[in-house]
């Protein structure tokens, strides 16, 4: 049988991966997919040097000449980016190829748009790389849990923030020196907003919750706060009370409706998702007739993507013939069942709380705090006095809450925040318990 053609657009760090494990693993590839598998194209900015690389494989600048050329069945996108990207995967499906992405960014933004046409046209679009790198995730959502109703998933899927956090805990550095040492070691970019603001791991939960929870893309509905403004304080002030900190993706299935929230998120120490350190990510998924799984391991990375580029390629290899309507579908749903779901505000989501407030070393000050919470039916679960120094007349008070709905802390921090005691803002941290019962 004649190999599958693929036509790569992208000789970056995950496209000169793809075709190193391609190359390495060719015959148990083969073996596995039940043919040959070649890139036969290549679309690359810089030709001199991807020639070099790749002197095998046909090298262009204009990656519409890759998505055009008759012989290409299978089109590769590691390029990266919203446009041209979007244009040349709709004109790959439109033309009779298949797609294997591992474009994130643009399958939140635009993921509703690209499988409508896929499945007019009978394309496959395979995303296994687009979230949490090498850990095959999608492929669990989508395939493994296909028995369960899945309730909720929490991950770690941003491996730049990880790093970050995991670092200034251990090395007690502040925010600005680590970010510094991650872009250094090549885990940041020296435009590191995505990573550091939430929004790639914005996109990422975008995709999973689509696929747990059979409904559209909502990337635009999910709240998204990032790592930036995190103290050294807090990290150490939550060790203390047994906690650390993580940026998770949250998303859950409620009665009223759907969470997607990304967040620093305080989790109890003795959790694995806890110890999950450095640039490695890690998806918890809760689901009702498994329980709790996790998976862990490399988030980025040339090698770890390309894993799951090449896993991709296989998979599209084995239903390259195969009738659209027997697939799995993109979104693990038939399309015809995808349904929409009210998105929940942050004001109406239910979680614990960690508040910390620098306060005037007077008595009466934490009756005054604690009545306002109460008025609220905000409980506490525990608190921390920090002692002062000789000199100082304010002090950090850190609290713990039991579960409440985001709208009544966010009106205690008002009133909170007014008192002539509090000092400056109320630093809010989400808290996550992770229960696995």
């Amino acid at each position: 049988m004649n190999p599958v053609r693929i036509g790569l657009l992208g000789l970056g760090t995950v496209g000169r991966g793809t075709v190193t494990v391609l190359r390495r693993n060719q015959d148990d590839i083969t073996r596995r997919a039940g043919r040959g598998i070649e890139i036969r194209m290549a679309a690359a900015r810089n030709l001199a040097k991807a020639q070099n690389f790749a002197s095998d494989i046909e090298i262009v600048a204009d990656p519409f000449k890759v998505v055009d050329h008759p012989d290409i069945d299978i089109v590769v996108e590691v390029m990266g980016g919203i446009e041209p990207t979007r244009e040349l995967i709709l004109r790959a499906l439109r033309s009779g190829k298949h797609v294997v992405t591992a474009n994130k960014a643009l399958l939140a933004e635009h993921g509703n748009e690209i499988f409508e046409v896929a499945q007019e046209t009978g394309g496959m679009v395979a995303f296994e790389a687009a979230v949490a790198g090498g850990i095959p995730i999608i492929k669990t959502l989508r395939e493994g849990l296909t028995a369960n109703r899945i309730e909720w998933i929490a991950g770690i899927i941003n491996g730049t923030s990880n790093f970050i956090l995991s670092q200034m805990r251990s090395d007690g550095k502040t925010f600005d020196d680590v970010l510094r040492m991650a872009q250094d070691l090549g885990y940041a970019e020296a435009d590191p907003t995505f990573d550091i603001e939430g929004v790639d791991a914005a996109h990422k939960l975008t995709i999973m919750a689509a696929i747990a929870f059979g409904m559209p893309m909502h990337f635009e509905s999910v709240y998204t706060e990032g790592i930036s403004q995190l103290t050294g304080k807090d990290i150490q002030y939550a060790e203390e009370l047994g906690y650390r900190i993580k940026l998770l993706g949250i998303t859950r299935r409620t009665s009223e409706g759907v969470e997607l929230r990304v967040h620093p998120t305080l989790i109890p120490a003795k959790r694995l998702m806890a110890n999950v350190e450095g640039v490695m990510n890690a998806v918890l998924v809760k689901a009702d007739a498994l329980g709790a799984t996790l998976l862990c391991g490399p988030g980025a990375g040339s090698e770890p993507t390309a894993s799951a580029v090449v896993a991709d390629l296989v998979d599209v290899t084995r239903m390259h013939t195969a009738d659209p309507e027997h697939r799995v579908p993109h979104l693990a749903f038939q399309p015809k069942y995808l349904c929409e779901v009210p998105i929940l505000s942050m004001d109406q989501v239910r979680t614990a709380y960690y508040l910390r407030l620098s306060v005037y070393d007077r008595p009466g000050v934490l009756a005054d705090i604690t009545r306002i919470l109460a008025d609220l039916e905000v409980s506490i679960e525990a608190m921390l006095q920090k002692e002062p120094s000789a000199s100082a007349q304010w002090v950090d008070i850190v609290m713990l809450t039991h579960m409440t709905v985001e709208k009544r802390i966010n009106a205690a921090i008002v009133r909170m925040e007014a008192l002539e005691s509090i000092s400056g803002k109320i630093t809010r941290i989400r808290m996550e318990s992770l229960d696995q019962d």
